[in-house]
C-alpha cells in the first residue's frame, strides 16, 4: 500500500496509523513527495503561506489546459492563491452560510428517492447537485441535466481520466457554462442566493463568476456524494445505530471525521521554508494526509472508535486556513436531509454490496444489490 492507494482501501486507517508513527512528515520516496500525516504537520501545511493549492510551473493540469474545462479549472478559487482566491470566496461564501436548512429538507423531499441501490446512488451523486441548482435559481429539468453534466465535469479534476472522460468533460463545461449564461441574464430569477453572489462579486470578469459556480457544483457532487455513501456505510456496519434512531447530524458529524469522503489533499511549495521541523524545498510536493490527521490521538481522544456523542470533536476533512472549504454547512444539511428520507423509508442495506470508486483523494463508496 501507498499513501495514495490507501484513499480507496478496505481499511486505510492501520496504514495511516503507521505512517503517524514513522514521523509527521516524512519523505515517501515510491511517490517522490513529503507525505503529511499528523494533525500537527497537516496543520501547519494548510496554514503555511508558501504550501499552494497548485504548482507554479503547471497552474491548469496539462491534460485538460487547452479546452474549456481547462479554462474554468484555472478560475477556481480552491486552484488559486492570493486575490484570484479571496475575491469568488467572499463573494460566495457567505450566502453559502445564510442557506436554511428547511429549505434544503423541502427540496430534498421533494425528490423521489428508492431504497434500493439505484436510488441510493441518484440520492448520493445526482439529488446534492439538484439541491444546489434550485437554490440559484434553476428549474428541477434544468437541475436533472445540471448534475448529469456535473457528472462528466469531474473527469477533468482526477488524473485517472481517460481521453474519452477528459473529451467529455470540456463538452460538459461549455454546457454548464451556457446555463449559467443564460441564468445570470434572466431578469426572473428570483434565489437569494445568486443575487447575493452577484452583488458581493467584485472580481470582474464574469467568467470568474460562472467558472466558481460550475466548482459550487463539482464539490457538491463528489464531497457530499462520499458523506452520504460513508454514512450509509457505517449504519451498515453498526447495526445498533439503525434499531437506535440516532441523530443524523451526529452521525454525520462523526463519519465525517471517522471515515472522510475526501482522504488527502496537495500542496505545492512555493518557497524554500521549514515545516514541523523539516526543511523543504521550492517544488517540492506534500500528500496533505486529512484522514490520517483524523484519527491522530493527539487530536481526538479514542480515534479509532465511532462515538456519536463525541466530546470536541476535530477534524481536517473539510480543510483548514485559507481554503477551507465554504460549503461545509451545506454539504451537511444536504447529507442530513438526505439521510432522514433514506431511513423514514427503513430500508434494508444488509444486502448491498459494495466497492470504492475510482479515485487518487476521494473515499466514495458505490453499492450493489
Amino acid at each position: 500500500m501507498d499513501p495514495i492507494i490507501a484513499a480507496t482501501h478496505a481499511d486505510p486507517y492501520p496504514y495511516y496509523a503507521q505512517l503517524r508513527a514513522e514521523g509527521g512528515l516524512a519523505f515517501h520516496p515510491g511517490l517522490n513527495m513529503w507525505v503529511a500525516s499528523s494533525a500537527r504537520a497537516v496543520a501547519a501545511v494548510l496554514a503555511h503561506p508558501d504550501c499552494h493549492v497548485r504548482p507554479a510551473q503547471e497552474p491548469v493540469p496539462k491534460a485538460i489546459a487547452d479546452g474549456m474545462a481547462g479554462q474554468v479549472f484555472g478560475q477556481l478559487m480552491r486552484m488559486n492563491e492570493g486575490e484570484r482566491q479571496r475575491c469568488p470566496r467572499s463573494a460566495i461564501a457567505p450566502g453559502l452560510e445564510l442557506i436554511d436548512a428547511r429549505e434544503v429538507e423541502a427540496l430534498v423531499s421533494a425528490r423521489l428517492m428508492t431504497a434500493d441501490a439505484a436510488g441510493l446512488y441518484n440520492a448520493m451523486f445526482r439529488g446534492p447537485v439538484c439541491v444546489v441548482a434550485a437554490l440559484l435559481g434553476f428549474t428541477p429539468a434544468q437541475g436533472r441535466a445540471i448534475s448529469e453534466l456535473t457528472a462528466d465535469f469531474v473527469a477533468c479534476l482526477s488524473p485517472l481520466s481517460d481521453a474519452a472522460q477528459l473529451t467529455a468533460a470540456h463538452a460538459a463545461a461549455e454546457q454548464l457554462s451556457g446555463y449559467f449564461i443564460e441564468l445570470l441574464d434572466d431578469p426572473y430569477n428570483h434565489s437569494p442566493l445568486l443575487a447575493g453572489i452577484g452583488q458581493r462579486f467584485a472580481c470582474g470578469a464574469p467568467q470568474t463568476l460562472i467558472a466558481n459556480l460550475i466548482g459550487l457544483f463539482s464539490q457538491t457532487f463528489e464531497a457530499t456524494a462520499g458523506l452520504i455513501g460513508n454514512a450509509v456505510l457505517a449504519l451498515i456496519q453498526h447495526p445498533s445505530l439503525r434499531s437506535e434512531s440516532p441523530p443524523v447530524e451526529d452521525l454525520l458529524a462523526e463519519v465525517q471525521r471517522f471515515d472522510p469522503p475526501v482522504q488527502n489533499t496537495r500542496r505545492f511549495v512555493a518557497a524554500p521554508c521549514e515545516i514541523d521541523g523539516v526543511r523543504l524545498n521550492a517544488a517540492d510536493v506534500i500528500l496533505v494526509l486529512l484522514a490520517s490527521a483524523n484519527r491522530d490521538p493527539q487530536l481526538n481522544d479514542s480515534p479509532d472508535t465511532f462515538l456519536l456523542d463525541r466530546p470536541n470533536r476535530r477534524s481536517f476533512t473539510f480543510g483548514a486556513g485559507r481554503h477551507q472549504c465554504p460549503g461545509q454547512r451545506l454539504a451537511l444539511s444536504i447529507a442530513s436531509a438526505t439521510l432522514k428520507q433514506l431511513l423514514a423509508m427503513r430500508p434494508a442495506l444488509d444486502h448491498l454490496k459494495r466497492e470504492y470508486r475510482p479515485s487518487t483523494n476521494g473515499r466514495i463508496p458505490l453499492f450493489r444489490e
